[in-house]
């Protein structure tokens, strides 16, 4: 009985961990396509956060600073959820980011993920 439960045990471990595996690197400074901004990706525990480094209008409600992805884990291959904050109506909404290539979209959502804002980003030099 002993060997099930190590083997149970295992299994469940390796399955916990494996989607760490999976994800690709975000880390580094993006440029929202739109060019208003530039947030700053890092790893935070074993998750990843984003601080906005950069605003093109300086009398955005967002600041310098202001972490506005947080606790994002890896999801799959690489995707990350966790949660997202709005500066322009001041609500945090689940947050999911996708990457591909140099490419990251990152998206807000309300109603379990049924409907979602996303943005794209490229990676700043």
């Amino acid at each position: 009985m002993n060997k099930v439960k190590t083997i149970v045990l295992a299994t469940a471990l390796i399955a916990v961990s494996a989607p760490a595996a999976w994800a690709g690197d975000a880390t580094g400074v993006w440029l929202r396509t739109d060019g208003k901004t530039k947030v700053k990706f890092s790893h935070c525990g074993a998750a990843l956060c984003g601080v906005v480094v950069w605003l093109r209008d300086k009398d955005s409600p967002a600041h310098i600073g202001q972490r506005v992805f947080y606790d994002m884990k890896p999801a799959g291959d690489n995707e990350w959820r966790g949660s997202a904050f709005n500066p322009d109506d001041g609500h945090t909404y689940s947050g999911k980011m996708t990457l591909s290539g140099g490419s990251l979209t990152t998206a807000g959502c309300v109603l379990g993920g049924w409907i979602c804002k996303s943005y794209a980003w490229s990676r700043a030099n």
